[in-house]
C-alpha cells in the first residue's frame, strides 16, 4: 500500500477499480439498495470539496460530522480530508447537552447534521460554540430560523460552476492532524483524542498484512462511524482493500440485513453475538434432548477448531459423522442468520467472554477477538483465522511493541499511537510516555506472544473485605443471560457485591408466569420471589468466578438505561457515577444495615 494520508487511498482506489462497487444504501424514497462506483465517490468528493471550498476555512479547520452511518457521511469526511480540514465524528444517539460540549470543545467552523430538527436540537446551546459558521441538514424540512443553516441541496448549489477542486493540498502530510475522536466519558467529560493521518493509515497496512481483505469482500456497516473501531476497520480499510461496504438500514433490520447482504466480514461488539447465543440458547432450551445434542454439537465442534489450531487431536471419524448431523440442526441455521458468507465475524470494543466465543467457533463463523482503545487508532491486538485463541485477545500487530508496567498494565507503543488529547496536555503526559509508550488502563498478562486482558485498573472493585474484583467481566458473564439487558455491578468498600440490572421485557413476562407473578407489577418486581429468581440466575452467570464474586443483593427494572437520560454512552457503556447517582436510593437499599 503506497498511500500516505487517507485522501490517497481513496484516490488510489477510484484509480485501480474505478467501477466496482464501492458502497450500497437503501433509498427509503425509492425503497430500494442504491450502489455506488469508487469513481462516482471520487467524483462526488470532488464535488462537495468545492462547496467546502465557498466556506474559506482555513487549513486544519474542524468539521463536525453528526450522521448516521452512509454515502453521505463518507462523502462529507473524504471533502474534508481532502482539503486538509480535520474530521470530528460525533454520536448521533447523543443527546444534545454532551453533542454541545464536543462541538464547543473542537471549535468546529462546520457542522453537517441529518435534518433541521437536530440543529433546532443543538441551537438553543449556540453560545458554547462561537466558532461555527456553517451548518448544512441533510434532510429536507423546516428551515431553522439562523442564518448559520443551509439544506445540503442549496449548500452544493452553490459550488455550482466552479473549478474542479485541483490534488490535495501540498502541506497535508503523514503528520498532519486527521480527526478529533472523542472518547466515550463514562467517569467525565470525553476528551478529543487526535489522530494523524500516519495514525490511522498505519494501522491500516498493519491489519492488512495479518488478515487480507480483498474486493470481493462485503462488509455490513451498522456499528456508528463516530467509533474508530469502525472507522478504521469498517471504512478506511475497505477504501485501501477495495472492498464493498453496505450500510445497515437499524439495527432492528439487521438480521433481515444480514441475510441479504451475506457480509464476508462483519465488525461488532460482543453485544451483537451476546444476544444472537442467548436466542439460540432460549431456542434449544425449550427441549431436554435438543438441549443435549446442542452440547454435543459445541463439544465436538469445539474439538475440531482446536485441532485445525494446531491445538489438539482430531475428533474421531465417529465424532466428525455425528457432528455433520449436529451440524445441519445447529451450525447452518447459525451461519445463515449471519448471511451464510461470513469468513471473519471481528469483535472488539469491549470484552468477549470465551464461553460466548466457543459456540460460535464450534459451529464454524470465525469469530476472532482484538483489543485497541481510540488512542491507538484503534488496534494494538488481535486474533487472526488461523491463529486464534479467543481466551486472549490475539497477538500485537506488526509494528506494534507492548510491555507491561506498574501494577501489570499493558503499554503499547507504534505508529498508531494517538498525538495526544485535543487542548489537554496534562492528560496527554500521564496517557503517553514522552518515548511514545500509552497506557492502556488496562491489566494483562503476556503470554507466548499474546495478550490476555485481566481488566481495567480504575474500574477494580475492591470491597471493604479487601476482595478485588474486576466489574466488567462479572457484568459480561451476567448480561449473557438473555433475562439480563443491562447490568451494573456494585460494591466499592461495601461488605458483598450487588447488582442494578435492567430485565428483558419479554423474558421477564414469561418468566412471571411460572412464577406466579404480575408482569407489570413494580411490587412484584421487587418481591423477594424476584430477587430470588433473578439471584440463582446472577450465581449461575458467574459460577466461574471465586465465590466472593457472587453477588448477594440485586435490583430489578423494566426501565431501560438511555443515552438521552445520561445513563450510558453512545458506545453503550454505563455512566457508573450518574447511575449510582440516579438510584442512589435503590443502592441504600441494597446495603441497608451496612455503612458505605
Amino acid at each position: 500500500m503506497s498511500a500516505q494520508t487517507l485522501p490517497d487511498l481513496l484516490r488510489d482506489r477510484a484509480r485501480l477499480t474505478p467501477a466496482a462497487e464501492a458502497y450500497r444504501e437503501f433509498d427509503p424514497a425509492r425503497q430500494a439498495w442504491v450502489g455506488y462506483s469508487w469513481a462516482q465517490i471520487h467524483q462526488q468528493v470532488q464535488r462537495w470539496r468545492a462547496a467546502l471550498d465557498t466556506e474559506g476555512l482555513p487549513a486544519g479547520a474542524r468539521i463536525g460530522i453528526l450522521l448516521a452511518n452512509s454515502v453521505a457521511h463518507v462523502l462529507m469526511d473524504q471533502a474534508a480530508l481532502a482539503s486538509g480540514h480535520v474530521c470530528v465524528p460525533m454520536h448521533v444517539i447523543d443527546n444534545p447537552e454532551s453533542l454541545a460540549y464536543v462541538i464547543g470543545d473542537c471549535g468546529a467552523a462546520v457542522l453537517v447534521v441529518d435534518s433541521a430538527a437536530r440543529w433546532a436540537a443543538l441551537a438553543p446551546f449556540q453560545a458554547q460554540f462561537p466558532e461555527l459558521r456553517r451548518v448544512i441538514y441533510l434532510q429536507a424540512g423546516a428551515p431553522p430560523d439562523s442564518a448559520l443553516a443551509v439544506s445540503m441541496e442549496a449548500w452544493l448549489a452553490r459550488a455550482a460552476g466552479r473549478p474542479a477542486i485541483g490534488d490535495v493540498p501540498s502541506d497535508l502530510t503523514p503528520e498532519s492532524l486527521a480527526a478529533i475522536v472523542y472518547t466515550s466519558g463514562t467517569t467525565g467529560r470525553p476528551k478529543g483524542v487526535m489522530l494523524s493521518h500516519r495514525n490511522i493509515v498505519a494501522n491500516i497496512e498493519a491489519i492488512l498484512s495479518v488478515m487480507p481483505v480483498d474486493e470481493q469482500d462485503v462488509l455490513l456497516s451498522f456499528l456508528p462511524l463516530s467509533h474508530t473501531f469502525e472507522r478504521t476497520v469498517g471504512y478506511y480499510l475497505p477504501i485501501a482493500a477495495g472492498a464493498k461496504v453496505v450500510f445497515a438500514r437499524s439495527i432492528s433490520l439487521l438480521m433481515q440485513d444480514m441475510a441479504e447482504v451475506q457480509p464476508t466480514i462483519l465488525v461488532s461488539v460482543p453485544r451483537i453475538y451476546e444476544r444472537a447465543l442467548a436466542a439460540l440458547r432460549e431456542m434449544v432450551g425449550r427441549s431436554g434432548i435438543t438441549r443435549i445434542l446442542f452440547a454435543q454439537a459445541v463439544a465436538i465442534g469445539w474439538r475440531r477448531f482446536e485441532h485445525e489450531q494446531g491445538r489438539g487431536a482430531a475428533p474421531s471419524l465417529l465424532a466428525r459423522l455425528v457432528f455433520a448431523g449436529l451440524d445441519r440442526l445447529f451450525g447452518r441455521p447459525l451461519r445463515a442468520r449471519f448471511g451464510g458468507r461470513l469468513r471473519a465475524a471481528v469483535t472488539g470494543g469491549a470484552a468477549l467472554a470465551e464461553e460466548v466465543a466457543r459456540p460460535f467457533l464450534a459451529l464454524g463463523i470465525a469469530l476472532l477477538q482484538g483489543y485497541g482503545m481510540t488512542e491507538s487508532a484503534p488496534v494494538i491486538a488481535c486474533n487472526t483465522p488461523r491463529d486464534n485463541d479467543p481466551a486472549s485477545v490475539g497477538r500485537p500487530l506488526p509494528g506494534v511493541s507492548v510491555r507491561l508496567g506498574a501494577n501489570e498494565e499493558l503499554l503499547a507503543q507504534g505508529p498508531n499511537i494517538m498525538m495526544g488529547y485535543w487542548h489537554r496536555p496534562q492528560d496527554t503526559a500521564a496517557a503517553r510516555e514522552a518515548d511514545g509508550w500509552l497506557h492502556t488502563g488496562d491489566q494483562a498478562r503476556l503470554q507466548d506472544g499474546r495478550v490476555y486482558i485481566k481488566g481495567r485498573i480504575k474500574d477494580i472493585i475492591v470491597t471493604s473485605t479487601g476482595e478485588k474484583i474486576a466489574p466488567g467481566d462479572l457484568e459480561t458473564a451476567i448480561a449473557a443471560d438473555p433475562a439480563f439487558d443491562q447490568v451494573m455491578l456494585l460494591g466499592e468498600h461495601r461488605p458483598y457485591l450487588a447488582v442494578l440490572a435492567v430485565l428483558n421485557p419479554a423474558h421477564w413476562a414469561q418468566e412471571c408466569t411460572a412464577l406466579g407473578l404480575d408482569a407489570h407489577s413494580g411490587a412484584d418486581l421487587s418481591s423477594a420471589a424476584a430477587t430470588r429468581w433473578a439471584l440463582e440466575r446472577i450465581a449461575r452467570a458467574v459460577r466461574a468466578f471465586p465465590s466472593y464474586a457472587t453477588p448477594k443483593a440485586v435490583w430489578l427494572s423494566l426501565q431501560p438505561w438511555t443515552v438521552e437520560a445520561g445513563l450510558i454512552t453512545p458506545t453503550l457503556k454505563p455512566k457508573r457515577q450518574a447511575i449510582q447517582k440516579k438510584y442512589a436510593t435503590q443502592i441504600a437499599e441494597l446495603y441497608r444495615g451496612h455503612g458505605p
